[in-house]
């Protein structure tokens, strides 16, 4: 066998190589996958390019499509052209597209046609007070999510923790010289505070720990030297001080954490209220959580006339428990809302409603459940994949897929939820925030300030029913 022979046969092998790498590789499935006409419009021009030429043109028309067998002449001119397509596909996706992929809140809310209606990158910088030491990984991930989070939105972080654990964490991840920049921008300020409140610590440790984090945080939305507070640690401690320290709006008995689902429509998620901070509610708690969603919907959703539904085991207005009978007769005659009626559990993704309505007990399974719903699917769909050769090739196509549909359905993917009823803008990370996570979080809390929720919400305190 000849050199140029062999040179040839280590070419074709190259290309396979590359084909299948470019394949595989999760974020270029991704990006070509979200702008099809894009990804297409390559993929026709490299095939109107490459010949079938062999085995380099059956592995090469993954990407190249059909191919027209007199253009190219050698397998050596179809290795170089081929390379040269896919290369030039890859980068003209990636430019294209790139401001697209990177926050996983897209894929779930589409937030460039929700949260960012009305955003306006040129409008004042607003101050975020953050617990930079709450959460299972922080402070590393916090920090890095807040200086992504500075970049991209106008915003600046009063990054609220012990001050020599943060600077030696941000040395140690390679973040101390951006922290720094930041600092010399008047972008970013280090408050220093004590200890955090455990994640298995008791709410009532708010009151123990006075300098805590959480608390720190919350003095500075208080004093009104940050216009929202971020925190991914324990929440039920966020809740009480948020409680202790801004107070409730007046006529609002229990604030309620509300958690944005997918639904089918991405465009579209519905909000679930209360998820977890009232495990036990009286049908006023939940009239008022229907009152908090729907302004949150009107506001930040972009919801012109959000309906509003009850979960229930059924849609009949007589089922239910006594607190579910209750609630649908309160909601049924409150005329500042459209009241749906009872949203049954397999309505709740379906988009027929944009607030849900239900005590925290009930919400926080829920979300657990829907949590844990893209893992076991992915599990499933990947244990069922065919094996061998060609099974191992497309499970590199559909595994990206599913990943996104696992991200679609994890709620810990898409940053936090906001906790309703205080006086002042509080959005609660999940546990387990990454960067992403609290890029997306602090997102939200510039879309509710931006859309100015709180003066929303305080117009509330003339209804009669919160004045009975």
């Amino acid at each position: 066998m000849g050199k140029e022979t062999v040179h040839k046969i280590n070419k074709s092998r190259a290309i396979r190589r590359l084909v299948i790498w470019y394949k595989r590789n999760s974020a270029v499935t991704s990006i070509v996958d979200t702008a099809a006409s894009s990804a297409v419009t390559a993929s026709n021009v490299a095939g109107n390019v490459v010949s079938g030429a062999g085995s380099v043109v059956s592995t090469a028309s993954n990407v190249a499509g059909n191919v027209a067998g007199n253009v190219v002449s050698s397998a050596e001119s179809v290795v170089n052209t081929a390379s040269t397509v896919v290369s030039n596909a890859g980068s003209l996706a990636k430019n294209t597209l790139q401001p697209l992929v990177f926050d996983p809140l897209k894929r779930l809310q589409n937030s460039d046609n929700i949260l960012d209606k009305g955003y306006d990158t040129q409008s004042k910088r607003i101050w975020i007070a953050v617990d930079g030491m709450g959460g299972d990984y922080a402070p590393g991930p916090i920090l890095e999510g807040c200086l992504e989070a500075i970049s991209r939105f106008p915003i600046n972080i009063k990054f609220v923790g012990e001050t020599e654990k943060v600077k030696n964490e941000a040395e140690k991840i390679g973040l101390l010289e951006s922290l720094e920049k930041e600092i010399e921008n008047n972008r970013l300020e280090l408050i220093d505070s004590g200890e955090p409140i455990g994640m298995n610590e008791e709410a009532t440790a708010v009151r123990k720990k006075k300098n805590a984090t959480i608390n720190v945080a919350m003095d500075l939305v208080k004093n009104n030297k940050a216009q929202a507070v971020y925190s991914a640690g324990n929440s039920g401690a966020m809740m009480a001080s948020a409680i202790f320290r801004i107070g409730r709006l007046k006529g609002i008995e229990r604030p309620a954490i509300g958690a944005l689902f997918p639904t089918r429509d991405q465009t579209r998620p519905v909000l679930v209220l209360d998820v977890g901070a009232n495990t036990d509610c009286k049908p006023s708690y939940l009239h008022q959580f229907a009152l908090l969603g729907n302004i949150y919907a009107k506001d930040v959703l972009q919801v012109k006339k959000p309906r509003i539904g009850l979960l229930n085991i059924g849609e009949e207005e007589c089922k239910g428990n006594d607190l579910s009978l209750k609630t649908f007769e309160l909601l049924s005659t409150e005329k500042s809302l459209d009241f749906g009626g009872n949203c049954e559990g397999r309505d709740v993704l379906s988009g027929s409603f944009d607030v849900v309505v239900c005590d925290g007990f009930t919400g926080n399974i829920l979300l657990k459940f829907l949590e844990s719903v893209g893992g076991v699917l992915l599990d499933i769909l990947r244990s069922e994949l065919p094996r061998g050769r060609r099974g191992k090739v497309g499970s590199a196509f559909l595994k990206s897929n599913l990943i996104r549909i696992k991200k679609r359905l994890d709620h810990a993917e898409h940053g936090g939820a906001l906790l309703l009823g205080v006086n002042g803008i509080c959005v609660i990370g999940h546990g387990s925030s990454k960067s992403l996570s609290v890029v997306s979080a602090l997102r939200l809390a510039h879309s509710a300030v931006n859309h100015d929720v709180m003066a929303n919400l305080k117009q509330l305190q003339k209804l009669q029913v919160l004045n009975s």
